[in-house]
């Protein structure tokens, strides 16, 4: 009597990249059991670039059907409202630029479908991020995906060692053309369906909808003040603003380019200025998640945007994981809300990262 196969749960979104996720882990040998998450009403109406409802899990029980492994929908609906739409509006009623798709990681699929995949008696859950993990001298080791342009290690920094250890990621090594390929070679009928785009919740883009939706005492009107406090116009709310904004102040007549510098929700102000006085060196960090060694300073490289290469950067550990990042060249409109995730200066280790909780001006005001 051969011995059981080892069981692994697949999360499958739908998409060519968790599709193929399955199919690899199928072809290894294992007893793949698929599961979707419900995180909008199947009911509802197909958003563009949205995830996880309607015609996704429908695709995602065709692949599952076609692979010939087990596949379940979990209602997650209310668990991704409170604490993930919800913390996206909170944040941008404080003034501050939120990342929900770290959230989503963070407070969904790393915490109650782990948790779902552990009870299924599964040896590990293995998602569709671009993300490697090596195993590490020291234990397991989040690193970049071998295609740069594909990398979501941005998007992961607060993965626990915990939950590394348990996770698996089988396209991190690949690029998009070989994972289309596989879905092609197996007839999967989603080796040809687009991305998914951020932010799957917010149809047409309009952030300030959603927000005045659950907060609706966000959107307080009030000033536009240069960096000196003179009021330079009025606006419907902080809600609609970002910092580095140039576009939509309704400002006109001024010497030269304004933009936010950032947002005082208390004051109901929004703080313009020039360009040169979006440039920071310094940031400081909140709630900071460490995947690295226990150095109190490490000389390393940062993202503070998603799309941007890393940079040189030395970083101080403060107190109740805290941290300060010191910038060797300074970038622009870093915003709190915003996250900063830390990699070894010349490898791919994801060494941690962090929420920014406020960037130092180089140029300070007069």
């Amino acid at each position: 009597m051969s011995a059981p196969r080892p069981r692994i749960v697949a999360a499958m979104s739908g998409g060519v990249d968790s599709s193929v996720t399955a199919a690899l882990l199928a072809r290894a040998g294992y007893e793949v059991v698929g599961v979707t998450l419900q995180l909008y009403s199947a009911a509802a109406p197909k958003r563009k670039g949205a995830c996880c409802a309607g015609q996704d899990i429908q695709d995602a029980r065709r692949v599952a059907e076609k692979l010939g492994i087990a596949h379940y929908v979990l209602d997650y609906e209310e668990r991704f409202r409170s604490r993930v739409i919800a913390d996206f509006a909170e944040t941008y009623a404080r003034g501050e630029t939120p990342i929900p798709c770290v959230r989503c990681n963070e407070r969904v699929k790393f915490a109650d479908l782990m948790d779902t995949a552990r009870d299924l008696g599964a040896e590990a859950l293995a998602t569709g991020h671009y993300v490697r993990r090596v195993e590490g001298p020291h234990g397991a080791e989040l690193h970049r995906a071998a295609d740069a342009n594909r990398d979501q290690s941005y998007f992961l920094f607060a993965t626990t060692q915990k939950q590394l250890d348990y996770l698996r990621f089988p396209i991190g090594g690949m690029d998009k053309r070989e994972v289309r390929a596989i879905a092609a070679e197996l007839g999967l009928a989603v080796a040809g369906k687009p991305d998914s785009q951020d932010i799957c919740f917010v149809p047409d883009g309009k952030y300030s909808n959603i927000v005045e939706k659950m907060k609706p005492d966000a959107a307080t009107p009030g000033e536009i003040v240069d960096a000196q406090g003179q009021v330079l116009g009025r606006h419907d709310g902080v809600i609609h603003f970002t910092v580095g904004q140039r576009k939509g102040l309704g400002l006109s007549g001024n010497g030269e380019p304004l933009f936010v510098l950032r947002l005082d929700a208390s004051k109901a102000q929004v703080v313009v200025g020039p360009r040169d006085m979006l440039s920071t060196r310094t940031i400081r960090l909140r709630d900071v998640n460490w995947l690295g060694g226990g150095e109190t300073a490490i000389d390393c490289a940062v993202k503070v945007r998603s799309m941007r290469p890393p940079i040189a950067a030395r970083l101080v550990r403060g107190p109740d994981r805290t941290a300060e990042i010191e910038l060797l060249s300074p970038e622009e409109a870093v915003a709190p809300g915003q996250a900063c995730v830390f990699y070894e200066r010349d490898g791919t280790r994801v060494l941690g990262g962090g929420w920014i909780a406020k960037a130092e001006p180089v140029r300070k005001a007069a």
